[in-house]
């Protein structure tokens, strides 16, 4: 390495807010499952702990060795409805409570795979787990969940999405005292990846390894420093396009990768595991200077959500992809720019001012990462339109072959306009508006399924 790389790199760590957001082991529960639900409890937490007993340690020795601070040690596990099938929702919320109780017990920030697949069809073991959701998600604190409800190849089941709005309420109203925090631990998905090292919809997909580290990057405080160097460097009569400046996120966006897989593979090696995939994903913070909106606003627009917003989160997204590919062995997860409303002080700031809308977030989202993310509402809106706001979502995802999420969090008790904080890394927002509430009850009562997209007759 040349020295100016080492000392641009020392630059994006002092002052850029580079770090890795998160450093993620997946772990395989199937051969945790017994007939009983306290025998299953119990393997699970001897797996966990077995695997992960020095995960956190190794992670902050890493760190520190190379000077780059790892935000989150976060564990994934298979989904919860494969392990848990046969057993009631109380069972399942017995599983929830193992899966905190492990977390804990080996000092890792968040855990997720609490979830489920029903693109296609609800199984019985899949009801019991929507069913244990309110309470499984009040009762535990680190223990994140996830279902995947529609895909390009089998288009979405409206029959979970109708279900699902009112489970999002439920949450919501059982976590009340927290302003619905709990939903903020959920998160549904179309074309859900099962190597995402992100919460709240990280899990262990089946067809992982035993055990496997995933690792995701982050650096829009580096993108933005980069962004603000190029304009200040262009002279007088040097024009400067759009591209140029797509050129100069994929550099940045390069530098960032490396400092992930670095980080990433140096844990898997000392654990004694596999190394799995860096997610490229851009993920914001609620520290100044650490901010999606921010660089939408360098490259441009004067107010986030103005015309030409979605053009500039569709640059930044590729031009991340572009870089950070180039940058890694294996990319996976989501891979892209995360725009999650309370965890972005810019973002936050634009929904307070009106100019950013749940409508214009909408749009971005058909070309972001993920979709409508940490988005606050009225605790009055009906479990209809969250149902509604959910297929919305997820249509973009299925058509566009991409994968695209929904979380919500009505906010009890709450009305637009209105402050809610969750504090650290979830950040605060206002309660954005949502528009033509209780408009959609007839749609989402039909239920059944969309159809997959004719694109997804590929054999």
């Amino acid at each position: 390495m040349r020295s100016e790389q080492i000392l641009n790199t020392v630059e994006m760590i002092l002052k850029e807010n580079l770090d890795v957001r998160a450093v993620t082991m997946g772990i395989d529960l199937l051969d945790c499952k017994t007939g009983n639900v306290d025998t299953t409890c119990k393997n699970i937490i001897k797996k966990i702990q077995r695997y992960s007993k020095t995960f956190v340690a190794t992670c902050e020795k890493v760190s520190e060795k190379y000077s780059i601070p790892v935000v989150n040690k976060r564990i994934s596990v298979t989904p919860i409805s494969h392990v848990g099938a046969g057993f009631s929702a109380d069972g399942f919320v017995k599983l929830a409570m193992a899966l905190d109780k492990a977390a804990t017990s080996v000092g890792v920030d968040l855990i997720g795979g609490f979830s489920a697949n029903v693109e296609k069809g609800v199984s019985n073991a899949d009801k019991a787990l929507f069913e244990s959701l309110p309470l499984a998600l009040s009762k535990t604190k680190k223990v994140n969940s996830s279902i995947n409800a529609g895909s390009t190849r089998y288009g979405i089941n409206m029959d979970a999405v109708k279900t699902l709005g009112q489970t999002i309420k439920d949450i919501a109203n059982m976590t009340a005292g927290n302003g619905g925090f709990g939903a903020a631990k959920f998160v549904i998905f179309c074309n859900q990846p099962g190597d995402n090292p992100f919460m709240a919809g990280a899990m262990h997909g089946l067809g992982e390894a035993e055990a496997v580290i995933n690792c995701g990057v982050s650096g829009p405080g580096v993108i933005a420093r980069a962004i603000e160097r190029r304009i200040k460097a262009k002279g007088k009569n040097t024009p400067l396009g759009l591209h140029d400046l797509a050129e100069e996120i994929k550099l940045a966006s390069f530098r960032v990768t490396r400092c992930g897989e670095l980080i990433g593979r140096e844990v898997a090696k000392t654990l004694g595991i596999p190394f799995g995939v860096v997610d490229l994903s851009l993920a914001p913070t609620p520290k100044v200077g650490d901010s999606i909106g921010e660089i939408i606003k360098l490259l441009g627009v004067d107010v986030i959500g103005a015309p030409g917003s979605t053009a500039i989160i569709a640059i930044l997204n590729d031009a991340v992809k572009k870089g950070g590919a180039f940058a890694s062995q294996c990319v996976g997860g989501l891979s892209g720019a995360f725009i999650p409303v309370m965890e972005d002080s810019e973002l936050a700031n634009a929904a307070k001012e009106g100019t950013l809308t749940i409508e214009k977030l909408e749009a971005m989202t058909s070309v972001c990462s993920v979709g409508f993310d940490m988005i606050p509402i009225p605790g009055y809106v009906d479990a209809e339109t969250i149902s509604a706001l959910i297929a919305d979502e997820l249509a973009i995802g299925m058509i566009n072959n991409k994968t695209t999420a929904a979380r919500i969090i009505p906010v009890p008790g709450k009305k637009e306009g209105e402050m809610v904080s969750f504090g650290g890394l979830y950040g605060e927002s206002v309660v954005m508006t949502v528009r033509n509430v209780g408009k959609s009850s007839r749609f989402i009562n039909f239920a059944g399924k969309i159809p997959a997209p004719i694109h997804s007759l590929k054999n």
